[in-house]
């Protein structure tokens, strides 16, 4: 299956994988809401999946798909390689990552491999794995045991960083993923805090012990 908002790579993509003979295209898609409703319906055996869609972007699909379809095998695209959303979408559960002008080869091999079960990565991306498990330790984040109000571990983290006074930007790049994923997360905690603003959501932060 193949999620993209872009029609053009979405409809290359479809071309490129139609003419590989072991390999079938059960959907093309166009935002994350999207990919989550065919999965249900296709049940495919792996997805490529775009990093940055409306609706629901790359991370936060990988991490509904990781919860809801633990057994599709996810492969994020993006751009450039040296995105800092593959991580986050690594961590969230993908088995691997392709740039958009990935050949044939490198497409088949690299869903072959996720439906397989295996991840394989290259050394920069080890490295940026790394040096995001750093980062992660050094903020400390929050136990997942016995969140309140349906909380995530991640909404849980986020709310730890925004009630130690960082911006969206900054806590985007404490946990390395987009801004936009952060202000996801944060309307989130606002929603199941009853939370108006940042400066309610600190006092709830205060109030559950999760500072």
């Amino acid at each position: 299956m193949i999620a993209d908002d872009q029609t053009v790579v979405r409809d290359g993509l479809q071309m490129v994988l139609g003419v590989i003979p072991e390999l079938e295209v059960v959907a093309a898609v166009a935002d994350g809401q999207q990919a989550l409703a065919a999965i249900a319906e296709h049940h495919p055996d792996a997805i490529l999946l775009d990093l940055h869609m409306p609706v629901l972007d790359g991370v936060e699909t990988t991490e509904r798909l990781t919860r809801e379809h633990p057994e599709v095998a996810i492969v994020v695209l993006t751009t450039y390689a040296d995105d800092e959303t593959i991580i986050a979408a690594l961590k969230a559960g993908a088995r691997g990552y392709l740039t958009k002008n990935a050949d044939r080869h490198e497409i088949s091999q690299a869903l072959h491999s996720a439906a397989a079960g295996h991840t394989i990565l290259p050394p920069e991306v080890t490295a940026m794995l790394l040096t995001g498990a750093a980062s992660a330790h050094r903020a400390n984040p929050v136990s997942p045991v016995e969140l309140p109000d349906e909380l995530t571990p991640r909404e849980a983290e986020v709310l730890k960083l925004l009630a130690a006074g960082l911006s969206n930007r900054e806590i985007a790049n404490e946990l390395i993923i987009s801004e936009h994923t952060v202000k996801t997360h944060v309307n989130h905690v606002f929603a199941k805090t009853g939370s108006r603003d940042r400066p309610q959501a600190i006092r709830y932060a205060h109030e559950h012990q999760l500072t």
